[in-house]
């Protein structure tokens, strides 16, 4: 009979991870299941195919964000870079500070060795830093919607911004900022910034809310009347279909059907489809059982927890996600829904079938052998 610190070395020995590349895919590698075990997605994870790294199997636009605290993701970009043809690291803010006076704070984190090495490897990748709009109080933009010459300000201080840092343009996050008020002075000032920006052969990408809210099948934040009004002015739209589930109402991140109606409702005639970045999120969400919280999961933890609990990997048919459930000592039951291959791949095939690009929240979350999937 084995010792019991025999057996807990097996254990421990069992569960490895291959830090070699593979010289095929994930879909050779016969990974791409809705049966995955968990001890072949620990094995597996780090193992991206190193021989396809800048062949690309989704033909839209692929937008990817890098957040400066997550700092894996500036690799996964250098790594994969064939495979993006936006790069967003959120890296800025504008702030108000007067009557026509703008300030843009965050460029400490704008790394130029980076982008020169991003651009290296990729040549027609577009760098594309995305910018909030700051402690802006309701006043501040009020006093911008009022008046052209703030509006024209605006946009000339964005444009130079982008030609004295080398940016190929901007991701622009306001939308949400001003809870359906004053839609049309915000369409009013994103056409004007869209074309200053056009005029100075950069892009503008615009964050929008899902058109269907989460739960409620309602009209979400940003409806069609609004998409066609800024669709032919604006670059490329970042959908996000995520956070479908909250910890009050536990489940799924992204379920199928729902995001396929929330890009028919804005497009249904199919008239700017490669416009929409359909929204993969590379987080996952754990949610505790008791007293209805959750919290984000990203690859690394998700590994961890695999590793802990080996839990049975399910497959939910309806939404097209896995999950699975563990107990904490103590702790109670959890749930985690985590993207997986095949999550991944139906979402792909739904936006090659919809003729939509993507945008992933984000590269320093996911697993590396997700990338193989592009």
């Amino acid at each position: 009979t084995l010792s019991k610190t025999d057996a807990k070395k097996g254990a421990t020995k069992k569960l490895k991870e291959k830090m070699l590349h593979s010289d095929k895919n994930v879909q050779d590698r016969g990974l791409v299941v809705v049966d995955p075990k968990a001890k072949d997605i620990i094995l597996e994870h780090r193992s991206y195919c190193s021989k396809k790294m800048k062949e690309r199997h989704f033909s839209g636009d692929v937008l990817g964000y890098i957040t400066p605290w997550n700092s894996h993701g500036y690799d996964i970009a250098k790594i994969f870079g064939n495979k993006f043809t936006l790069i967003s690291p959120v890296w800025l803010q504008v702030k108000r500070r007067g009557k026509e006076r703008f300030q843009f704070t965050g460029l400490h984190d704008a790394d130029k060795g980076w982008m020169k090495g991003v651009r290296k490897t990729s040549k027609n990748i577009k760098i594309v830093p995305r910018i909030l709009f700051d402690g802006w109080t309701y006043q501040d933009f009020e006093s911008v919607f009022g008046s052209e010459d703030e509006i024209e300000e605006l946009s000339k201080n964005v444009v130079l911004l982008a030609k004295n840092e080398n940016f190929d343009g901007f991701v622009v996050e306001v939308w949400s900022q001003l809870g359906n008020q004053k839609q049309t002075e915000l369409i009013h000032l994103l056409i004007h910034l869209s074309e200053a920006l056009r005029e100075a052969q950069l892009k503008l990408i615009l964050v929008i809310p899902p058109a269907v809210a989460a739960g409620t099948n309602q009209p979400g934040m940003f409806t069609k009347k609004e998409f066609d009004q800024l669709a032919s002015a604006i670059d490329s739209f970042s959908l996000m279909t995520y956070d479908y589930s909250t910890p009050q109402r536990p489940g799924p991140n992204s379920p199928l059907p729902w995001v396929r109606a929330c890009v028919q409702v804005l497009d249904p005639d199919s008239k700017w489809r490669n416009k929409i970045l359909l929204g993969l999120n590379f987080y996952g969400m754990d949610y505790s059982a008791l007293g209805a919280s959750g919290e984000p999961i990203l690859g690394s933890r998700y590994i961890e927890t695999l590793k802990e609990h080996k839990p049975k990997i399910v497959w939910d048919e309806q939404i097209a996600e896995h999950y699975f459930e563990y107990k904490r000592n103590k702790g109670g039951k959890h749930a985690v829904f985590y993207p997986t291959l095949k999550s991944i791949q139906l979402r792909l095939e739904l936006a090659k079938e919809l003729g939509t690009g993507i945008s992933i929240w984000e590269l320093g979350q996911g697993l590396d052998y997700f990338y193989d999937l592009l």
